[in-house]
């Protein structure tokens, strides 16, 4: 053997006791770390009728009329229309869930006439999240207050001209999800 055959041989067994050792220390610097995956499950949102809402008595005229009745239960009469006693009420609906979470409020289920058999009148919901004056518009938000929130709906009342006589009916739907 030569000397430089030597040297090329150990040089060899250098190299590869140094290329162990930087795999073992890359091994051994290797580091990780670890997260926590959670989820809190809330109560799911209720929303449920307490009240119903009741234009009250009216009588149609000569000439066609509207009848409004706020969030807050109070009623007007206008055009042709004129009361004739009842007890008018805003419609109300209780909703509870988790503590103070926003929720939608989606009312596009509600009917957009009453009827009394082949009659009918034109009817617009109002609604508020509280017992308002309000005159129109519909809410579409609400915020729990320590689980719980009331929606309130009035609504407008198209009557017509000499607008036949009977009890007039529609359904009010008011669905709610967390936002």
């Amino acid at each position: 053997m030569n000397k430089q055959t030597r040297f090329t041989a150990h040089g060899v067994k250098l190299a590869l006791m140094a290329m162990a050792i930087a795999a073992t220390g890359n091994t051994m610097a290797a580091n990780n770390a670890t997260a926590t995956a959670n989820s809190t499950v809330v109560a799911p949102i209720a929303v449920s009728k307490a009240v119903d809402l009741s234009f009250g008595s009216i009588a149609g005229g000569a000439s066609a009329g509207t009848v409004t009745l706020t969030p807050g239960g109070t009623r007007t009469v206008g055009g042709g229309t004129v009361a004739a006693g009842g007890t008018p009420a805003a419609a109300q609906f209780d909703v509870t869930g988790a503590g103070n979470l926003t929720y939608a409020i989606d009312m596009t289920g509600t009917a957009s006439t009453l009827t009394s058999g082949s009659d009918s009148m034109a009817f617009a919901p109002i609604s508020d999240t509280s017992a308002s004056a309000k005159t129109s518009g519909t809410v579409t938000t609400g915020t729990l207050s320590n689980g719980a929130q009331s929606i309130y709906v009035g609504g407008i009342l198209t009557v017509g001209a000499n607008q036949n006589a009977g009890t007039y009916s529609g359904n009010i739907v008011v669905a709610v999800n967390y936002n």
